[in-house]
C-alpha cells in the first residue's frame, strides 16, 4: 500500500502541514532484526532473560532502528525524490514486544537553497534548486513518547510527484 503524500498549494509541502500517522506493530522479530542489522549485539536487544536480569521487563528496540523508522516515516510521506539531509531524535519509553508504535509528524520550515554534491566543479555545475523541509515527528506507545525530533529533507524544486511518475 503506498503511502499519501505531503503536498501543500501547487503540490509543495506547508509549514502547519500535518503528515498522515504511522502504525508500526513492534515484534520481537522488528527488534531482534533492526538491532542485527545495525550490528548492535547488546543482549537487552535480543536475549530476553538477560534483558530480565539486567531490569527490563523484555527485550527492546535499540535507537538505530527506531531512528531507521522514523527515517523510513519521512521519506516515505514526501515520495522517492526525497533526501534525509539529517535525524536528529530522542528515546523516551522503550519499545518492547507486542507495542504498537503510532508515528506522527508536522511541517515545521520549509525553505529553498541551492543544493551541491561536494563543492567540485562538476558538483556546483550540477547544482539543483531544492526545498529544504523540516519536520517534528512524534513516536508514542502505551507506555507514552517512545521518539521525539526533528528531521531534515530535501525534496526538488520542481518536478514530478509519485502521482505523476506511478
Amino acid at each position: 500500500m503506498r503511502q499519501e503524500e505531503v503536498r501543500g498549494a501547487a503540490g509543495r509541502p506547508c509549514v502547519g502541514e500535518e503528515l498522515a500517522p504511522l502504525e508500526i506493530e513492534v515484534t520481537r522479530t522488528l527488534i531482534v532484526a533492526g538491532a542485527v542489522a545495525s550490528r548492535d549485539y547488546q543482549d537487552v536487544h535480543h536475549d530476553a532473560e538477560l534483558a530480565r536480569e539486567k531490569g527490563s521487563p523484555d527485550i527492546f528496540m535499540n535507537i538505530l532502528t527506531t531512528n531507521g523508522l522514523v527515517g523510513r516515516f519521512v521519506t516515505d510521506r514526501f515520495g522517492p525524490s526525497a533526501v534525509l539531509r539529517k535525524v536528529a531524535i530522542r528515546l523516551g519509553a522503550p519499545n518492547y514486544p507486542g507495542d504498537l508504535m503510532v508515528l506522527t509528524g508536522t511541517v515545521v520550515a520549509v525553505s529553498g537553497t541551492a543544493d551541491s554534491t561536494g563543492g567540485t566543479e562538476i558538483a556546483a555545475a550540477e547544482a539543483a534548486e531544492v526545498e529544504i523541509v523540516e519536520v517534528e515527528v512524534v513516536g508514542t506507545n502505551g507506555l507514552g513518547r517512545h521518539v521525539s525530533g526533528r528531521v531534515t529533507v530535501a525534496l526538488p524544486a520542481a518536478g514530478p510527484s509519485v502521482e505523476a511518475v506511478a
